[in-house]
């Protein structure tokens, strides 16, 4: 059986999801930062000596990389789904916004994350220039999706499902960046909630964490904050009291 280690509070959070959009079996190991490098828990398991995540076991296959597990998943699992192929209408936007999740999107936010972390004087070149370089990013993402649904078109794909972790949890860890002035983004993240199977998935590798789906960015970073043992990316008391009434 497909096994997917899973990192709390991280990129890993797409493969999770990958597996219940699909509806296939899959056992799930999660593994806790410590508290914000990765585990030996990771580091132990043979084939991810850096420990990295997601990292999938499955028979004598092992494999990390978001993207690579993606297509791994999807040739082996998806019956055609979530992925569409050379001569399907969207294939072109597909493939685009496939590769912009990990080449362009994701690089940008960890690059302005680093330099928040800096603490750079007001006014730093290189402040000034990653800012407007992410802006221009999320810009290009709100403008194709006043077009459609989803990156890719009318139906969720694996180029959203790649997306979606830099939009929302890496926020955690930086860079505080609000999405008010993107409202495409907004609404499509407001879609995003609204799936089962993304609802599972958060629930399943991150339960207590609160989905970071709203456009305002968070007070603080988790980096900033000590690790995870702080509570920026806690779902609040109340929160969890209105569940447990709820169920």
């Amino acid at each position: 059986m497909l096994t997917v280690h899973h990192l709390g509070i991280s990129q890993s959070e797409r493969i999770v999801w990958l597996c219940e959009e699909l509806g296939i079996a899959y056992k799930l190991q999660v593994h806790t930062r410590a508290p914000l490098l990765a585990p030996d828990s990771l580091k132990s398991l043979p084939g991810n000596s850096l420990g990295k995540a997601p990292f999938i076991v499955d028979d004598d296959v092992t494999l990390s990389e978001s993207g690579a597990i993606c297509d791994y998943i999807i040739a082996k699992y998806g019956n055609g789904k979530l992925a569409p192929e050379l001569g399907d209408k969207n294939y072109v936007d597909f493939l685009y916004w496939y590769h912009y999740a990990n080449a362009t999107l994701q690089p940008l936010m960890m690059n302005v994350m680093f330099i928040e972390m800096a603490e750079l004087p007001p006014g730093a070149p290189s402040t000034e220039m990653a800012e407007k370089r992410l802006q221009a990013a999320l810009r290009h993402i709100d403008e194709g999706l006043a077009k459609n649904k989803w990156l890719a078109g009318d139906e969720l794909t694996t180029a959203d499902i790649l997306s979606v972790y830099s939009l929302t949890t890496q926020r955690y860890y930086g860079p505080l960046v609000s999405l008010k002035p993107y409202g495409n983004i907004v609404r499509y993240l407001s879609d995003v909630g609204r799936r089962p199977a993304y609802k599972r998935a958060m629930e399943l590798g991150d339960p207590e964490m609160e989905p970071l789906l709203r456009a305002d960015a968070p007070s603080m970073t988790i980096f900033a904050t000590g690790g995870i043992e702080s509570d920026v990316w806690r779902k609040s008391d109340l929160e969890t009291d209105e569940k447990g009434a709820s169920d």
